[in-house]
């Protein structure tokens, strides 16, 4: 369930708003499902219009006329509470409770009789353009004694409230909180959703600090509404290809002085940020695309394009020796004063087909090793998966002239190494082969050397995910689940697709080196046996501890669901 909150001072355009037709006339049959006893009793039963919404606004706003008490920010608390499209409806009764177990949690109500109650009312009025159904909530902050609600970290206290209701009612849990993630993965409709809330929030504080002169965020012009939501919008989007990039460039190196190389041979500006009164202890980072003509760059911190890409956390995947240390200063500073870079390394190199081959072998050890790794080992899996992103990150900065299906796979992926808390666990052996991969992903050539090298890669990677896939279902992310899987599903044939036009001859005594497997899998699509999405994973069918080898029976099966 997702909380949405918002503060006002004016009850009536609020209420005026919730009964009214809504911006794309979504809204219907407007009525309460829940609220203090005197209001449920006038309209608990009827549809509300006009009349009766400025009528309710009246009531609610009495303590606050009686008392004149003035609250900062605004006396007018207004939350919504939907579910996804996907859970389906819930009765007015169901809502009804649910409003009444959220105002309890968030302390709206008299607390058992050792305080004064708050005066509110939940509204709903069908679901939202995206399908979701949802109710809102309006609260006045002045109780009926004249004293103020606590609203103190109120944003916080609203999201522990909806995630015990959910336990409680049986909705949907959120997956971030369950599994420690510290963010959670939005799809289209919930990126336009968290832009439109943060265009009324800059909105609603710019006007209270104009002092209200501006209308209230529903008493403006639709079209001024979505000009300042597409803003939004767009303004976030920077963030998601930065970090791609980041991630691509971690990954791809062996230390943090190549690090800061490989993001600026991507094009980044990047700049160290350093420990207080020092020049030389660098700990964090931020970075920021090179702007237009007469633009200023916009800089985002590790930690805010991903909890995987701060630079402690980046720092644990890398080997900490003096020498490093050194080489790493060297480079963050030229980095700050714009001069070249000072010490180019192996970022600067071109590989063989015989190291493709050694990193696909690698590879394939490292996911018999992930055989034995538990499925509570959270810290390996998020390692797993942000090498794996990076990997497909770096493959799509090479061959994608826009972000597609390897962007998309990496975006999904890196979700599932997002964790609140830093890593705490030794890396595990064999992590390494991460960083070969991506440098060799990153100089993916166009022109068709290597393709059967990379198809081999991306089968290994495949398998990656395969095994990110099955941790996340087996440990109740069946979200995050559904969503690598619909990756893998949507955009591996496109990927076999780019390889197929790379057009190389590759001899067959060399393929096979590589991979005997190869060749007949070919031959295979070429005669239109099996389909490019249908490529056999060698990954098991599920992830589990190391136990007793079991006979395997039935039919083998193919793709990420077994």
């Amino acid at each position: 369930m997702m909380p949405n909150i918002v503060r006002g001072d004016r009850m009536a355009g609020l209420m005026t708003y919730l009964v009214g037709q809504g911006r794309s006339n979504e809204h219907e049959e407007p009525h309460l499902v829940a609220g203090d006893p005197a209001l449920m009793a006038w309209h608990g039963d009827n549809d509300l219009n006009r009349d009766a919404a400025l009528d309710i606004a009246r009531h609610l706003d009495l303590p606050r006329k009686a008392f004149d008490t003035e609250v900062n920010g605004g006396h007018v608390w207004h939350c919504s509470l939907s579910i996804r499209a996907e859970e389906g409806m819930l009765t007015d009764e169901k809502w009804g409770e649910i409003a009444d177990d959220f105002v309890k949690a968030m302390g709206f109500d008299d607390a058992e009789g050792t305080k004064a109650a708050a005066r509110w009312v939940a509204v709903r009025h069908g679901v939202s353009g995206n399908g979701n159904d949802h109710i809102h909530l309006a609260v006045n902050l002045i109780r009926e004694d004249g004293t103020k609600v606590n609203i103190h970290n109120d944003f916080h206290r609203a999201q522990k409230a909806a995630r015990a209701i959910e336990v409680k009612h049986g909705l949907e849990q959120l997956e971030s909180q369950n599994m420690d993630r510290a963010t959670r993965g939005y799809d289209p409709a919930e990126l336009e959703a968290q832009s439109r809330r943060i265009a009324r929030a800059k909105y609603e504080r710019a006007r209270l600090n104009g002092g209200g002169v501006l209308p209230v965020w529903e008493g403006l012009d639709g079209t001024q509404r979505q000009a300042s939501v597409a803003e939004e919008y767009r303004a976030g989007q920077p963030r998601y290809e930065l970090a791609r990039t980041v991630r691509a460039a971690a990954t791809a190196s062996e230390s943090e002085g190549e690090f800061v190389r490989r993001m600026r041979q991507s094009g980044l500006l990047v700049r160290a940020r350093f420990a207080e009164g020092t020049q030389d202890v660098v700990t964090g980072y931020s970075v920021a695309q090179k702007p237009m003509n007469g633009e200023r760059p916009i800089w985002y911190g590790g930690g805010h394009m991903g909890r995987d890409l701060t630079l402690p956390r980046l720092r644990a995947e890398w080997p900490d020796t003096p020498q490093g240390a050194t080489e790493a200063a060297a480079e963050w500073a030229a980095a700050r004063r714009g001069h070249r870079i000072v010490s180019p390394g192996r970022e600067t190199t071109t590989p063989s087909l015989q190291l493709y081959a050694r990193m696909n072998d690698e590879l394939g050890k490292l996911s018999e090793q992930l055989r034995s790794v538990p499925l509570d080992d959270h810290d390996t899996w998020a390692r797993v998966a942000r090498g794996t992103a990076g990997a497909f990150a770096a493959w799509s900065k090479a061959t994608e002239a826009v972000p597609g299906p390897l962007a998309n796979t990496a975006d999904v992926l890196a979700r599932s190494a997002q964790t609140r808390r830093a890593p705490i666990q030794p890396k595990p052996a064999g992590m390494a082969s991460f960083a070969g991969t991506a440098m060799l992903l990153a100089v993916a050539v166009k022109g068709g050397k290597g393709a059967a090298a990379q198809a081999l890669m991306i089968r290994q990677l495949a398998t990656l995910a395969k095994a990110v896939f099955d941790a996340a279902r087996a440990s109740g992310e069946a979200r995050q689940a559904a969503a690598i899987r619909d990756a893998e599903r949507n955009n591996l044939r496109g990927v076999h697709e780019r390889l197929e036009q790379l057009s190389v001859t590759v001899s067959k005594t060399s393929v096979a080196v590589l991979d005997p497997e190869l060749e007949a899998v070919k031959a295979r699509i070429n005669a239109g046996q099996v389909n490019a999405t249908q490529i056999d994973s060698p990954i098991p069918h599920r992830v589990e501890p190391t136990k007793a080898k079991q006979p395997t029976t039935g039919p083998e099966q193919t793709g990420l669901e077994r």
